[in-house]
């Protein structure tokens, strides 16, 4: 995570001189308002050297000192809960307990006088510091004749920590001048793309290298504590007696930590009933606002359509309000809030029923402790309350107030509330049940043989007593609440020079995900392994397997000649898949959040940007496709796909056209066509329905288009009819495949049709528009603006390898316009005239804006009132970027999309916030994983699995040119040469690579009339059209594992 622009502070100091291929001469005649080009300038004034750096090889990067604090680094298995590696090499955060939450820290700030949310960018604009909800770390002794240290594996213990992280292994460099050894630690989960199951352990491997630096020997032992976690958000005092368990294995020695449900009652003071509501007053409140009446609500007065709400007694907080014979929507428009008196915390929870709109934020019930929201629980989308509660035990003692929330006006803007008592044992939910009630492992890997267990320290004697002998320590001692803390160590005499691993591994198994709507669905692998044991068994018995094969894809992805800043902002955002964004259901099925804890179902319209995924774990998208998209949220009489699964919402148009392209590429991205024959028929339905939004079948899309900025559009939009065009464009092909040719012609002519229409209709003379229809005055429009995703469509057709949807010249065009109009090397002045939104670029930071007006007519078009959804429009969104970015580098504008990313990756700089972070609404946003699609477009990759397909176009580098490739069944590297000849070569270095043409972008003086190849008894020939060149096997060529197979021209 390179910060090479410029520090902060001096971003906007720069030389002054317009740099080559960047700086953008305004285009003559054109009619920008001086304000524009004042808040836009044409000449972005970017540094030289900076410019530079963006297609320089660059190196790994080690940071230190305050550049450490910020840090976290996903480090668990992919859709198996967060845990994040810390800049000194402390795990932390710990979100594997199935508490949903809104960010990695719900928290708000107040930023420029608004209190911004998780969803605003808090986390953005305050970056949290590490949290660690229990004790657990790694310590090292070192002996040697004259002194004995103890140093914990952190901050605390060492003077010179150095971290780099390249997912999905974090290095940490531990040195100190008065220690006689080095420390060099490698965390991560096993991660191998195309093996989804091996990659999703719910496991840390932390390798620890310790090495003398000494000329005389030195005795070190290695230790890892952990205080039993389990049951830490809802088990309360006495309910549970908490149990540490040593075991061995052959190549192992662990401790198990786990519970018993053996109440110690003794311990549970009485509850304290703070409001059950059974009053016609709010007594103990401050209310203000529309929405909860001037009391509590009898409940056999509530609409009868919200049924039984629960609770107890017979009054109800609910601020549906329609006491006064509202309809359904008005009920839901009033808003206001409920302030509680002041009081101190007395029990370790808070409890309370809850229902309502799940808007988080807007629909929630907050706790203030002295002044700042600590903790928020939001409604479910529905009017069923049920019992939730928040876990205050780490501020009994202090002063707190209640905050009772409706600000949402639209659907599902209420919320319901009774009965809120203080308790210190929650409502009897079964332990066995609890979302956080399961298993963790420490596990200490190799021969048993010298492994020491310890049990017993409390948490302020770790790390020292960690190395202690068992006897010494006498009986366990607890913490407050009946945990133990519990140690494991092993060590040897290391003599001078010398060097020895050792390996811990963390795991865990809590099974018990429940979802709102869903139930209990549950994780793959607690479906997989039957116990913590089980998955501490399964890593030791394969670890050098699993380790090498992780650091086999760790050396080919670097092993590149793709800047290597790229490389890392790639595989930053790809971490994302290992946090609490992303779960895996135990029938298998992915599910994503847009971010954590927000806007629920996978979204269609958010998920269609991200590319890793598809990529890396095509199966994980099948899934998707065949049990969600078209299963559950497919309606087969109309073709209509619910962008949130379950969750509903209806047609959006770019999601829409985004489950079709999406279902081409894992088809592409599969060995056959088995895929594309059980979905077909739901596809070509699904993109029947959005012909059906054509009625003139002319390939411009009309009517009501939801989109991803969460309204309606009306009126031609290029951005929405690209990908329209591009949708159709994929159906013709998979009904090629699959031959349905009545069907590939009817796309075919209608394609053929838009194509010609798209220019005429939607060209404004500098860039692509939207043709708003008047008919909808109040609706959301940008018009005439210059709108970051106008030609998505063709930068999805350039993955898939679907051709030129947009005739002439326009796109690039199109696209030099937005880096013209949009991208800003500081946010800051535009935002200072243009207010509204969240802030994911603070001033001083760079950015492409999602929407300009540079024609000056932005009140004539969005009006002196415009719709809240505008607020869009000032923004920084990372995913957008990289879209954007991507694509410009697929037509050429090589510099201009390198700039855009490089900004986004020294925006999370390591120096600033978590380079791991990215943030849109909420935390670790999946829309970020479009910056794959981008180093597929610096790649020019292209492939089709079932067709034997794979093409390589470099758009950086192209005379030496190597980087990391995926397929269907394998993965490895890709390298060219070009000088007199043409050289290229396939490495697989994991599974297979099955080929049957490959093409090349070949420089038009080099013949191809000689076709060579190495590594397989095989000819070829070669056909050229311009400089693309297609190579045909004659006869199928299988690359296995190690094999290479050259190419020469």
């Amino acid at each position: 995570m390179a910060d090479q622009l410029i520090p902060r502070r001096d971003f906007i100091k720069l030389t002054g001189a317009a740099v080559a291929g960047i700086s953008l001469p305004r285009r003559p005649g054109q009619k920008t308002p001086d304000e524009f080009a004042r808040l836009v300038p044409t000449d972005k004034k970017l540094d030289p050297k900076w410019v530079a750096s963006l297609t320089a090889p660059g190196k790994r990067e080690f940071y230190r000192g305050d550049e450490l604090k910020f840090i976290g680094m996903p480090v668990g298995g992919i859709c198996a809960g967060q845990v994040y590696l810390g800049g000194d090499g402390r795990l932390w955060l710990w979100d594997i307990f199935n508490q949903l939450k809104f960010g990695v820290v719900d928290k708000s700030v107040v930023f420029r006088g608004e209190k911004l949310s998780a969803g605003g960018g808090a986390n953005y604009i305050e970056p949290p510091l590490q949290v660690h909800p229990f004790a657990q770390g790694f310590s090292l002794q070192a002996e040697t004749a004259e002194t004995k240290t103890v140093r914990p594996l952190d901050s605390s213990g060492w003077s010179d920590i150095a971290f780099s992280g390249e997912y999905p292994i974090g290095l940490v460099q531990y040195r100190d001048p008065e220690s006689p050894v080095s420390v060099d630690l490698e965390a991560f989960s096993p991660f191998i793309p195309l093996d989804e199951d091996d990659s999703g352990l719910p496991a840390v491997v932390m390798r620890y290298t310790v090495r003398n630096l000494t000329a005389e020997p030195v005795k070190v032992r290695i230790a890892g504590w952990m205080t039993n976690p389990v049951g830490l958000h809802t088990v309360g005092l006495g309910e549970a007696r908490y149990e540490n368990e040593s075991k061995k294995g052959k190549s192992h020695t662990r401790i198990d930590f786990s519970l018993k449900p053996e109440p110690l009652t003794e311990h549970i003071r009485p509850p304290i009933v703070f409001d059950d509501f059974e009053s016609d007053t709010y007594a103990q409140w401050t209310v203000s606002g529309t929405a909860f009446g001037p009391a509590p609500y009898e409940r056999s007065k509530l609409a009868g359509y919200q049924g039984d709400v629960g609770g107890t007694g017979r009054f109800v907080v609910n601020s549906h309000n329609v006491r006064n014979g509202e309809s359904v929507a008005a009920g839901d428009a009033h808003t206001g809030r409920m302030v509680s008196h002041e009081f101190t915390i007395q029990r370790r929870y808070i409890e309370f029923w809850i229902g309502g709109g799940n808007h988080p934020g807007k629909t929630c019930i907050n706790l203030h402790i002295e002044g700042d929201r600590v903790q928020s629980v939001t409604g479910h989308d529905s009017n069923q309350m049920r019992r939730a509660h928040f876990d205050v035990g780490n501020f009994e003692g202090r002063k707190a107030t209640l905050e009772i929330v409706d600000e949402e006006s639209g659907a599902w803007g209420n919320i319901g509330i009774d009965d809120i008592r203080f308790v210190d044992s929650v409502s009897a939910v079964p332990l066995e049940g609890r979302p956080d009630v399961g298993e963790m492992s420490l596990a200490l890997l190799g021969n048993p043989k010298g492994h020491r267990h310890i049990h017993g320290p409390s948490a302020d004697e770790i790390p020292y007593l960690a190395f202690a002998n068992p006897h010494e320590l006498g009986h366990p001692r607890q913490t407050q609440d009946g945990r133990t803390t519990s140690a494991a160590n092993t060590g040897l005499s290391l003599a001078p020079g010398a060097s020895e691993t050792f390996t811990f591994l963390v795991a865990w198994r809590f099974p018990n995900l429940e979802l709102p709507k869903l139930g209990k669905v549950g994780h793959h692998y607690a479906a997989r392994f039957a116990n913590v044991g089980q998955v501490v068994q399964h890593i030791a018995n394969n670890l050098p397997g699993l380790y090498g094969k992780t650091k086999l894809w760790h050396e080919t992805w670097y092993d590149s000649t793709v800047p290597r800043w790229l490389l890392d902002r790639t595989m930053a955002t790809t971490s994302t898949l290992a946090t609490m964004t992303c779960v895996r259901f135990a029938n298998g099925r992915f599910y994503g959040w847009e971010g954590i804890g927000c806007c629920e179902g996978t979204c269609g319209h958010v998920w269609q940007y991200a590319q890793a995924m598809g990529r890396l774990f095509p199966k994980l998208e099948r899934t998707v496709r065949e049990m969600v998209d078209f299963g559950v949220a497919f309606h087969p009489e109309t073709g209509i796909v619910e962008f949130r699964g379950e969750y509903g919402n209806g047609y959006a148009a770019d999601a829409q056209a985004g489950y079709v392209l999406r279902a081409y590429r894992e088809h592409q991205v599969s060995r056959d066509s088995a895929f594309l024959h059980r979905v077909y028929s739901r596809a070509k339905k699904a993109l029947e329905y959005l012909i059906s939004q054509d009625p003139d079948e002319d390939g411009i899309l009309v009517g009501r288009q939801h989109n991803t900025l969460d309204v309606d559009l009306y009126g031609p939009s290029s951005w929405l009819s690209s990908l329209y065009l591009a949708a159709l464009r994929a159906g013709e092909e998979m009904a090629k495949e699959t031959g349905d040719k009545p069907f590939a012609a009817r796309c075919r002519k209608i394609f053929l049709v838009g194509q010609k229409r798209f220019v005429p209709v939607m060209w404004n003379g500098d860039y692509f528009v939207q043709r708003a229809d008047p008919a909808y005055p109040d609706a959301l429009r940008y018009d005439d603006g210059c709108e970051v995703d106008q030609v998505m469509g063709q930068w999805w057709a350039w993955q898939l390898g679907l051709g030129c949807i947009i005739e002439g010249d326009r796109t690039k065009r199109a696209l030099r316009a937005l880096y013209r109009n949009n991208f800003l090397p500081d946010v800051g002045p535009y935002r200072d005239k243009f207010t509204p939104g969240r802030w994911y670029a603070m001033p001083g930071e760079g950015g492409l804006v999602i929407c300009t007006f540079p024609r000056g007519d932005r009140e004539r078009i969005l009006g002196n009132r415009p719709t809240w959804a505008s607020m869009y429009f000032n923004e920084c969104m990372t995913g957008f970027e990289y879209e954007a970015a991507g694509h410009m580098i697929s037509e050429g504008l090589v510099r201009e999309g390198l700039a855009v990313i490089r900004t986004v990756h020294d925006r999370y700089s390591p120096s600033r916030r978590n380079p791991y972070n990215e943030v849109e609404c909420s935390d670790h946003y999946a829309r970020c994983m479009a910056v794959y699609g981008a180093y597929l477009a610096v790649c020019g990759f292209e492939y089709h699995g079932p067709k034997g397909h794979i093409g390589f176009a470099p758009r950086v580098t192209p005379e030496h040119f190597r980087a990391a490739f995926t397929g269907a069944e394998g993965w490895g590297t890709y390298e060219q040469r070009i000088g007199k000849s043409f050289e290229a070569s396939f490495h697989v270095k994991h599974g297979e690579l099955r080929l049957r043409t490959i093409s090349f972008d070949v420089p038009m003086a080099i013949p191809t009339s000689n076709v060579r190849v190495t590594g397989k008894h095989v000819t070829a020939t070669a056909a050229r059209v311009g400089r693309r060149v297609t190579v045909t096997f004659s006869q199928e060529v299988v690359i296995t594992e190690g094999e290479t197979v050259r190419l020469g021209l």
